[in-house]
């Protein structure tokens, strides 16, 4: 369930998308995959006979490479728990640093691990996907997928009180997408599209106005250049039947968070696009 900023557009759409930040949640989510990956795996901690285990040389790796701290500066010399007193230290080094060391520190693992471990980023992308973060892995390194621009440009829709209907539709849409245990990604692109068709019904003052006839208003009124027009149109692909909207998209079988992710943004960018054609 949303909060009561996030119901009132007071929460920066940021903070729901992940982007400059990271919430306990999804730092929580990374550690214990790199548990999976690593930390519980056979021999990791402790040797099979007696001896260190794997985390001697990763730990080295670490310390030298990226902490650049002398590798006997590590804890545990002399110690039977060696590795468990090592990974204590990493562990305080992990939830104690801010959340773009955090990602340091990922890429680090990935880079270092990439022929070991080739499928450890995308284990690490699924975390990142189901917590709706901002980055993912593609080669090897941790790319922007939300632009702050667009993220910005969805905040100031969610706030502007002037199209109550639209911002509605639009905080639904959003709320759909990012519900991270039961996200709803069809309904979230049909919340999109609605938020389009609230929006052309205010430009064309016209209650029951569908899309394409917005479209003709602000084409009459010399604010649509006519290919800009059937671009809009066959991108939206509106149709209109007993049951409301239709969209193509819909009757796809796979629609994932990158579909409803895409259509939030551009249907977003298309309503600011009609609100700035009012006058």
């Amino acid at each position: 369930m949303k909060s009561f900023s996030q119901r009132k557009g007071l929460k920066p759409i940021a903070e729901v998308a992940q982007v400059g930040s990271m919430n306990d949640v999804l730092r929580n989510a990374l550690w214990n995959a790199l548990d999976f990956a690593f930390w519980s795996t056979d021999g990791f901690l402790y040797g099979h006979h007696g001896g260190h285990g794997e985390i001697e040389n990763f730990s080295r790796l670490l310390w030298a490479q990226y902490f650049k701290q002398p590798v006997d500066s590590r804890p545990g010399y002399g110690y039977t728990n060696r590795g468990r007193l090592i990974l204590d230290e990493i562990r305080k080094y992990y939830f104690g640093c801010k959340w773009n060391e955090v990602y340091d520190f990922l890429e680090f693992l990935v880079r270092v691990y990439s022929k070991e471990k080739p499928r450890l980023a995308d284990f690490l992308n699924r975390v990142l996907e189901g917590e709706l973060a901002g980055y993912k892995f593609i080669d090897g390194t941790l790319v922007d997928i939300t632009d702050p621009q667009e993220s910005q440009m969805l905040a100031e829709a969610l706030t502007d009180t002037r199209f109550k209907p639209v911002a509605t539709h639009l905080e639904r849409a959003l709320g759909l997408l990012a519900d991270r245990k039961q996200p709803d990604y069809r309904n979230s692109i049909k919340e999109s599209i609605s938020a389009v068709e609230a929006m052309a019904r205010i430009v064309s003052e016209n209650p029951k106005a569908t899309l394409g006839e917005a479209l003709k208003v602000l084409e009459k009124k010399g604010h649509l250049h006519p290919a800009l027009k059937d671009g809009f149109s066959k991108l939206y692909g509106y149709t209109n039947d007993d049951d409301g909207i239709r969209h193509a998209m819909l009757e796809e079988p796979n629609i994932d968070q990158s579909d409803a992710r895409y259509f939030l943004l551009s249907c977003t960018s298309f309503v600011n696009y009609l609100k700035a054609n009012l006058a």
